[in-house]
């Protein structure tokens, strides 16, 4: 069953205003974790919207305080220029069943065409993602369906789906942010010159170790304290052996080596302490031809009192049998909330990309 169609089939599209030589909109307000749900205010107590609290405002727990995924403010159409002001906001939400009689439900209606809205009725759709709709950088979701039981289930039942396209959005966003003043291109350059692979460098990130097969490079602010490194290994050919644990334990080797406190005795490691409510999750995804893992969690410094949360990304290049590790993590008691810093380290991550004619013989290296 289709149930999220992509936004080439809603009639909205017919107005959007791009010039042949670029768009020239203004960009959309607010904050790119807060979603402005907009919905009738006899129903912001519906199931409609618990369900919407339960997926889109779920709590976040892989970094050192829950967090909610989004931030949710609810609002209704109260009139046409409230309607204006709203739809220049850079996440919203539309909710309603197809047959309710209010202005979100007539607005909801007003966006479908009629083959739209008789898939909505006949159970078909549910959810269309519409990006960049009335301003520049602008996520915009309709949800609609026959009641609001039915569509309360149907977000439930696809919420993965539904926050995936959301951060899609949002790590795009923060690609642009991390890099749009300056980017140190040299860094990236040199290991992809040196080493047959790169990823992109903010501007102030300084390399501190440089070894055989490990480098770690530091952004350092006193409230605000963010480092990162990569390591990488040649002439795997069986990855059999590749899984979470693999993953974690590797990953903690390598920081009780190279990642330490001010005594020898001080390591960072992976903090196990509560499953429940501090996971240590791992998601894979393909990146290209590039096997790729994901690992999110916190942190905390051994026999010392930090800590912080983390991102990991393990990469497996199948056409040249070498696998890489990339992680970044913060320290920053002071700085109240830790995940948009985490979906800034999700974007960088995502950047790395692999020569797939790097061979360490042709550069003067052991195998």
């Amino acid at each position: 069953m289709r149930t999220i169609l992509t936004a080439t089939i809603l009639s909205i599209f017919s107005f959007l205003l791009i010039s042949c030589d670029g768009d020239y909109r203004p960009l959309a307000e607010g904050n790119t974790r807060e979603v402005v749900v907009v919905m009738d205010s006899t129903k912001w107590e519906s199931a409609t919207a618990q369900a919407i609290r339960e997926t889109i405002g779920r709590y976040v727990f892989t970094v050192p305080n829950a967090e909610p995924y989004y931030d949710l403010q609810f609002t209704q159409i109260r009139s046409q220029s409230h309607l204006e002001r709203l739809r220049k906001h850079k996440n919203l939400i539309f909710a309603a069943p197809i047959d309710e009689e209010s202005n979100v439900g007539r607005q909801i209606r007003g966006f479908l065409d009629e083959s739209v809205e008789e898939r909505v009725k006949q159970g078909e759709s549910f959810a269309f993602p519409v990006i960049d709709q009335w301003y520049r950088d602008q996520y915009v979701l309709i949800l609609t369906s026959t009641s609001d039981s039915t569509l309360a289930q149907k977000i439930r039942n696809t919420e993965n789906s539904l926050l995936s396209n959301m951060l899609q959005k949002e790590l795009k966003r923060w690609e642009y942010f991390v890099y749009e003043k300056k980017e140190q291109t040299n860094l990236s350059d040199s290991l992809w010159e040196d080493h047959g692979f790169k990823v992109r460098f903010q501007h102030d990130y300084v390399k501190n170790v440089d070894t055989l097969n490990f480098q770690t490079y530091r952004r350092f602010l006193p409230q605000n304290d963010r480092w990162m490194w990569i390591w990488w290994k040649n002439d795997v050919e069986d990855i059999s052996f590749l899984d979470d644990n693999w993953i974690n334990t590797t990953r903690d080797s390598l920081s009780r080596e190279y990642i330490k406190g001010a005594r020898d005795s001080m390591y960072v490691n992976t903090y196990y302490g509560r499953p429940e409510t501090r996971p240590v999750i791992t998601e894979s995804f393909q990146k290209g031809r590039l096997l790729a893992y994901e690992t999110r969690g916190t942190w905390h410094m051994v026999n010392g009192a930090m800590g912080g949360p983390f991102v990991n990304f393990t990469y497996y290049d199948p056409d040249t049998n070498r696998l890489f590790m990339i992680e970044y993590s913060q320290f920053a008691p002071s700085v109240r909330t830790k995940l948009p810093f985490v979906r800034q380290f999700r974007a960088m991550g995502r950047t790395f990309q692999s020569d797939s004619t790097w061979t360490p013989e042709e550069n003067g290296l052991p195998s």
